[in-house]
């Protein structure tokens, strides 16, 4: 059967559109650049993927092998057409393929990340004795973090805090480094226990408030700190 291929163009950005199948796919390039062929597609595909698994760029020998060709020029005429369409940079030498753009931005993204500790489950439902420590690891732009350093995240339990959108399971992030204003949520340590509550002060009178119609609000009998201000909430579905 023969093939229905369409090419959508607006703004300046092109789609071809592949009809072969339930599921249309579409592959998107700069408009003054040329449609690539479906081998020309797996090629530059295997490029991103060994550069991004490997620092450096295939060679034709292992582009043949991955392939699964007996020659050279069968890969080698790809690789001439992408660079004659302008994917690709290359010189005569073995791993000649510079890097791709596409590459380079995903290097860039990871070097803007930072690893938060998650420092235990504490509890939004009451104050329940329990210490710190690190039982796990996970990553955020640092785009996305008001203060990366004296970040942490903490897990949630109870339900005291849901009618502000902070449900059992979640995690929330938090700074121990910001300063808590009225209105904001935190991480207190109260009486010897944590819990996430809002922050609530007036003068010289401080108390944690529950987000929750059924919880009272916490006054603090002995000692209240603030160990750190909500800057993020992480939901896993």
């Amino acid at each position: 059967m023969k093939k229905n291929n369409s090419i959508l163009c607006k703004q300046k950005i092109c789609l071809t559109v592949s009809n072969d199948s339930p599921n249309i796919g579409a592959f998107i390039h700069p408009i003054n650049m040329e449609i690539l062929t479906d081998k020309q597609k797996a090629v530059l595909d295997f490029i991103e993927d060994y550069q991004m698994g490997h620092g450096s760029s295939p060679t034709l020998r292992e582009m043949r092998e991955h392939f699964k060709v007996k020659s050279d020029n069968s890969v080698l005429k790809h690789v001439k057409a992408l660079h004659e369409k302008g994917y690709i940079k290359k010189d005569d030498t073995p791993r000649g393929i510079k890097l791709l753009k596409s590459v380079k931005a995903k290097l860039d993204a990871a070097t803007n990340m930072f690893r938060i500790p998650v420092l235990g489950t504490i509890p939004a439902g009451g104050p329940v004795v329990s210490e710190e420590f690190v039982i796990d690891y996970f990553e955020m732009g640092t785009s996305m973090l008001k203060k990366p350093d004296g970040t942490f995240a903490l897990k949630v339990t109870g339900l005291s805090m849901i009618d502000a959108g902070i449900l059992e399971g979640d995690f929330v992030i938090a700074n121990r480094y910001l300063k808590a204003r009225d209105g904001d949520i935190v991480i207190a340590l109260v009486d010897g226990a944590n819990t996430v509550k809002r922050f609530r002060q007036k003068g010289q009178h401080v108390w944690l408030q529950a987000e929750n119609k059924d919880y009272k609000d916490i006054e603090a009998s002995e000692y209240l700190e603030v160990q750190g201000v909500v800057t993020n909430l992480i939901r896993q579905y």
